[in-house]
């Protein structure tokens, strides 16, 4: 059964637990990936914090600086670095730092298996970054294939694990990942979840530059999917409150939903997000983390099974819990702008979901 809130009452409730829990969270993943000698040498061994965190694509743009923040971590006893090249080395790299992560490397598909034997959350950047002149739609036909293949390894090896995805198109490779964990019979909809994070991060960076606000007191949540106009960040949500002219408001929308490409163009060949990527998708891992140790009011944005719309998926801000997600926190009041945003990404949504339903259906 998908965890969703039950009554809207509810939903505004837990929406202000989100907004006051933000400056926290902030300071948390600060602390987390910037310890000082004293801390790093005196980090808490207790039982709660001996997770072990898989990272599929460890070597890539994306992998190795978030593998770097997840070493950093007191939440991460174990990580284990897998990739289909380079991962002895970046392992090799990492190890030398002095956190208490232990650091395990793997490298190619037979030793995928061994990579996952035994993880809690599974963090999946895998595959290949977009250029000039792409979307991420076009990176579907490699990416879903790599997708499915740790999906399935997943599935085999961790069935329980909290399932982390960021190799785009989202939109659609957690649909493919959710149909290859039905076919073993492993599916829990609360556990996996499309890491819509950098969305979020954007918004915070751009909303408080425009307003001269700390970025790290700058709380917008971002819903829909994780593609162009499908990314619906909801200014009027904002904490604190915010206002902006029409056509400010809406070129500031469209940075938001453009600001990958806007990466893309500037790296001018040589990659895409990658260095904000592996910092959003750190601060979503140490979330997760944070509520299978108990942390009470961890909420974050991520594009999961969802019923609030008609979309079979859609992103909205999640009470997070030591099971995944605990409750489904929905939209929330949206002003007539944003209500048109929703009702735009809907059409472009249910085209990326069924192209992942209907992928993952032709496998063999």
């Amino acid at each position: 059964m998908i965890a969703r809130c039950p009554t809207p009452t509810a939903s505004r409730r837990f929406q202000l637990l989100w907004r006051e829990k933000c400056s926290d969270r902030r300071k948390m993943f600060s602390r987390a990936v910037r310890p000082t000698v004293s801390f790093a040498r005196c980090l808490s061994t207790s039982s709660q914090n001996n997770a072990k965190v898989a990272v599929l694509g460890a070597s890539g743009g994306i992998g190795q600086p978030l593998s770097l923040l997840l070493k950093n971590s007191p939440l991460v006893s174990h990580l284990s670095l897998y990739d289909i090249a380079h991962t002895p080395g970046v392992a090799a790299d990492l190890s030398h730092i002095e956190t208490r992560a232990q650091v395990t490397g793997y490298m190619g598909p037979d030793q995928l298996d061994a990579a996952l034997q035994g993880c809690e959350v599974v963090v999946i950047p895998a595959g290949v970054p977009r250029k000039p002149g792409m979307t991420r739609d076009d990176l579907f036909n490699t990416n879903a294939t790599i997708v499915a293949t740790l999906a399935d390894a997943c599935a085999r090896n961790c069935p329980e694990a909290m399932i982390c995805i960021i190799a785009n198109p989202v939109n659609s490779t957690i649909p493919i990942t959710s149909e290859v964990m039905k076919k073993h019979g492993v599916y829990n909809p609360n556990r996996v979840f499309g890491v819509t994070t950098l969305d979020i991060v954007r918004a915070n960076t751009f909303v408080a530059e425009l307003k001269g606000l700390d970025p790290a007191r700058v709380n917008v949540p971002v819903i829909g999917g994780h593609a162009g106009k499908t990314i619906i960040p909801l200014i009027s949500q904002c904490t604190p409150k915010v206002e902006f002219p029409a056509d400010q408001l809406s070129a500031l929308t469209g940075r938001i939903q453009e600001a990958g490409t806007e990466v893309v163009k500037a790296k001018a060949g040589a990659g895409s997000a990658t260095l904000s990527m592996a910092y959003a998708g750190a601060r979503f891992t140490f979330s997760v983390l944070d509520a299978m140790n108990g942390k009470e009011g961890v909420v974050e944005c991520a594009f999961v099974r969802s019923e609030e719309t008609e979309c079979k998926y859609f992103s909205t801000p999640l009470l997070l819990g030591k099971s995944g997600i605990e409750k489904n926190l929905g939209l929330g009041k949206l002003s007539a702008f944003e209500e048109k945003l929703v009702a735009d990404a809907i059409g472009e949504l249910k085209a990326s979901i069924k192209k992942g339903e209907d992928f993952a259906a032709n496998m063999k």
